[in-house]
């Protein structure tokens, strides 16, 4: 039996995560081959300047790295040889905002586009991703920092969409929003105390959804560079959506406005 399995040093079965690449010949080689590297984890305090080479040609390739205590690479790892380095290899390559724009162009369409400000939780990501390719959107924006990338679990949430759907990772969120202000776009932040309902807001402009971190909703300064704040109706006694959910209504009223 081909059992993919490995066990801690207690005996408990890990699954081997896909896409997460172990020890320092493992991330220099997915280097040279132009593979998308999403994230690096490294030993924090380690001096070693081989690993901090590694590390520094990680970042330049477009990686965040992340310094952590050895005991989190210790428990991350699956082969128990991780070398003070633990890399995760993105699903998919990532698009540039004007990627998304060009598009949206190609299409002859308004352009149509999520921009998530500091997801964390891996099935949100995906589930909106998987959204907006069904609604006809365009692309998402993701921020690198407080926010997870296109990993192996996102694809997988994503139902295949990842193969579809552009999505651009952005140094700065308000940094992309000002430059998509610039072209045209309008902002749409999604607050439960937003200024109009969704249904009042024009979203047959070219138009960018904003949808807020899961605890804490948008961050005050992509709220004030919103253009407009947008609610969505609360007909029940639970005062709040999940983050892809609100993706799906909010985009299938795009839809629908579009359609006319």
């Amino acid at each position: 039996m081909n059992d993919k399995r490995r066990f801690r040093g207690s005996g408990e079965p890990v699954e081997e995560i896909e896409g997460q690449l172990e020890g320092r010949n493992a991330l220099a080689e997915a280097l040279r081959s132009g593979r998308t590297i999403d994230k690096v984890f490294i030993a924090s305090g380690d001096t070693d300047r081989a690993l901090q080479r590694l590390a520094a040609d990680a970042k330049e390739a477009g990686a965040v790295v992340v310094p952590v205590d050895r005991r989190k690479l210790d428990a991350m790892s699956t082969t128990r040889a991780h070398q003070g380095i633990i890399a995760l290899a993105a699903a998919h390559e990532y698009a540039t905002v004007d990627d998304i724009l060009e598009e949206a162009a190609a299409r002859g369409e308004n352009a149509l586009i999520v921009i998530c400000d500091e997801l964390t939780d891996p099935h949100n990501l995906g589930a909106i991703m998987r959204s907006a390719e069904c609604a006809g959107a365009h692309g998402v924006i993701i921020p690198k920092r407080r926010s997870v990338g296109l990993t192996a679990t996102v694809a997988k949430a994503s139902a295949g969409a990842v193969e579809y759907m552009k999505v651009a990772r952005v140094t700065n969120i308000n940094n992309a929003i000002s430059d998509l202000k610039k072209k045209g776009v309008w902002v749409f932040g999604t607050a439960a105390e937003g200024s109009i309902p969704m249904y009042q807001a024009d979203l047959t402009v070219p138009a960018a959804l904003v949808i807020g971190n899961e605890g804490d909703g948008m961050s005050p300064l992509v709220r004030k560079n919103c253009d407009v704040t947008v609610n969505i109706p609360m007909r029940g006694r639970i005062s709040s959506l999940n983050a892809s959910a609100a993706a799906s209504i909010l985009l299938y009223e795009a839809v629908r406005q579009r359609l006319g």
